[in-house]
């Protein structure tokens, strides 16, 4: 499908998809989350990091047809590839892994319900919950929720207005985190 709506093969969709994959992990490594909002600097505050920017992502392809849910499930199977990696570099054996991706991934797909409600909402003191429940448990009052739920609803909506076309075309991107707050 790739080839005849774009006029390229296998070979190029699979640039296509590692170019957008890419650009959502480049985004969920500003700085900005771990420095200032103070997002731990750990594999599960990167994976919440990188999770948030997937299910910014998947909110935009959501409910698009074809080509784009080809595209998002190629990508999701990335992330979840990508998060296989790291939890073996962690030392985790062969019996233990799927044990975890289950895990992770029941903790993604539960975090999507809760951002994608709180983003088709509007709601930043739902979303900045949610990423407070998620992203740092253990504290009761986090700074660092209520700008990255800004953050996040600004992405939403810069991605709702980009054309598919061009994020078919890995021609994705995400605000500067630091102009965010």
């Amino acid at each position: 499908m790739f080839q005849k709506l774009f006029g390229f093969g296998q070979r190029s969709r699979r640039v296509v998809i590692d170019a957008l994959y890419e650009r959502i992990v480049a985004a969920s490594r500003q700085p900005v989350f771990y420095a200032r909002w103070q997002v731990p600097d750990t594999p599960l505050g990167r994976f919440e990091m990188i999770a948030l920017h997937m299910i910014l992502f998947l909110h935009r392809i959501r409910g698009e047809e074809g080509t784009a849910r080809d595209v998002a499930q190629e990508v999701t199977d990335v992330f979840f590839r990508d998060v296989e990696h790291a939890i073996r570099e962690l030392g985790i054996g062969d019996l233990g892994v799927p044990k975890r991706i289950k895990k992770l991934a029941r903790m993604f797909y539960g975090r999507a319900a809760a951002y994608g409600e709180a983003i088709d909402a509007g709601d930043a003191a739902a979303l900045a919950e949610a990423l407070r429940r998620n992203v740092r448990p253990q504290v009761e009052e986090w700074d660092g929720a209520a700008p990255i739920a800004a953050y996040a609803l600004a992405a939403a909506k810069g991605l709702a207005a980009h054309p598919l076309e061009r994020l078919l075309a890995a021609d994705v991107s995400f605000p500067d985190a630091g102009a965010e707050g």
